[in-house]
């Protein structure tokens, strides 16, 4: 993931960054998944302040389609704002999964 925010930051707005890895380092991932990670006083991501931060794993191309649910999910900038105050678990991921209107719009 270091080694991806050279190549570009993977600060998406509204205080979230999606930090993922490179191409290269795929073969060390045994199968897809995400964390979250939540700073409520913020930190510098590349000059832009991040509240929220949710890395990916994965080791084929389905991290595009969970880049594309997040980026739809946090699009709402009311999400995103709940994401940075959310208490729970089920909270998290009840704002971060898609719903089945945004899916098919």
């Amino acid at each position: 993931m270091f080694a991806r925010e050279t190549q570009t930051s993977t600060y998406l707005g509204q205080g979230v960054a999606i930090p993922h890895g490179t191409n290269e380092a795929r073969r060390f991932i045994s199968k897809a998944a995400l964390g979250f990670i939540q700073f409520p006083d913020g930190v510098d991501w590349d000059g832009e302040t991040v509240t929220v931060v949710i890395p990916i794993a994965s080791n084929s191309d389905e991290h595009v389609s969970i880049l594309a649910a997040l980026a739809t999910t946090l699009a709402d900038p009311e999400n995103a704002g709940q994401l940075r105050h959310a208490t729970s678990v089920d909270e998290v991921l009840d704002l971060l999964t898609p719903r089945e209107e945004e899916i098919h719009s």
